[in-house]
């Protein structure tokens, strides 16, 4: 069962906030510190979600100008916390982060129905008896509750401290042995408590999911500069070649070996990512040799694919397992 919270952020969250300093900010207001408030007022419109450090990293660099270990009045760091903001959110508008908004629903279900929770406790406590004896031990509940993982429900342990408290509060420790039926009552009441403070406070978990939705191509295609050096490194493809090839051959080669860096899914992502490309290509001319064309020309062949492959990402964004 797949937990019900999935969620895109793609930085459109952040248009509803209210970015700006409290009172207590004044006089020469530290860097780090308008960034530290910054990051926790985006976490706050982003399903509470704890910013990937590469995220911030990456969003501290678009602003182009030393923040860490520097000092501002109360306007500079007002525009500091803006301009922060908005980078996040174009970081996340050209790569879109998947999540799982834990909320103790998934977990709920379970409990809710007596079949679905007795055999999601035999098969965690068949999973962890690798000996086959029949008998756990108490703490065995903290592997159950790993092996549960985000999809029905369970946030990471990094996630959810609070989970100590719980395991602790049920006597879920030591090395007392437990058959099925007991070590079924044991969880069944730790994972009631876990769905009802998930309610209170939920969890918020990174899938490891990217996302393409022709943004980054958009931008790509924005500029002449990236895209004329795209089109030089076709063209000397072209030049290199010791056979004669279909420029869309040429091409498609290019853009397959190079998707990643100019906003493409990678071809091996799943069928979806073929037949995409299969379709772009598809009223391009397939005998039109690229020897034939002039660098120019070349150059207009390849901003209209880019440009169709930007609206259909755009249209249909695809979903791949992260490769980085």
């Amino acid at each position: 069962m797949a937990d019900a919270g999935l969620q895109v952020i793609d930085g459109t969250q952040l248009s509803a906030g209210n970015f700006s300093l409290p009172a207590e900010f004044s006089g020469d207001i530290a860097g780090d510190r308008v960034l530290e408030f910054a990051d926790a007022k985006a976490s706050d419109c982003l399903y509470s979600l704890s910013l990937p450090e590469n995220l911030k990293s990456s969003a501290l660099q678009r602003l182009n100008f030393e923040v860490r270990g520097h000092k501002f009045d109360r306007e500079q760091a007002d525009c500091l916390l803006r301009d922060y903001v908005a980078a996040i959110a174009d970081e996340l508008r050209d790569e879109p982060l998947m999540v799982s908004v834990l909320d103790g629903n998934t977990i709920r279900l379970f409990l809710e129905d007596e079949d679905d929770f007795a055999m999601l406790a035999e098969n965690l406590f068949t999973d962890l008896d690798a000996e086959d004896e029949g008998k756990l031990s108490k703490s065995e509940i903290r592997s159950a509750l790993v092996n549960m993982g985000v999809e029905m429900g369970v946030p990471p342990f990094s996630e959810f401290p609070m989970v100590y408290d719980i395991l602790k509060k049920h006597g879920a420790e030591g090395e007392e042995k437990l058959g099925q039926a007991q070590f079924a009552q044991l969880l069944q009441p730790i994972l009631q408590d876990m769905a009802d403070a998930l309610a209170l406070k939920h969890v918020t978990v990174v899938q490891n999911v990217k996302i393409t939705n022709g943004s980054k191509l958009k931008k790509l295609l924005a500029d002449k500069n990236q895209l004329d050096d795209v089109t030089e490194k076709i063209y000397q493809q072209v030049c290199n070649s010791q056979k004669e090839q279909g420029c869309t051959e040429i091409i498609r080669s290019y853009l397959e070996g190079n998707g990643n860096e100019l906003g493409l899914p990678p071809i091996e992502a799943n069928e979806a990512v073929i037949l995409l490309y299969d379709a772009t290509f598809s009223d391009i001319n397939n005998k039109l040799q690229a020897k034939d064309l002039e660098k120019n020309e070349l150059g207009d062949l390849v901003k209209q694919i880019l440009q169709t492959f930007a609206a259909q990402l755009q249209a249909n964004p695809v979903f791949h397992d992260s490769l980085n």
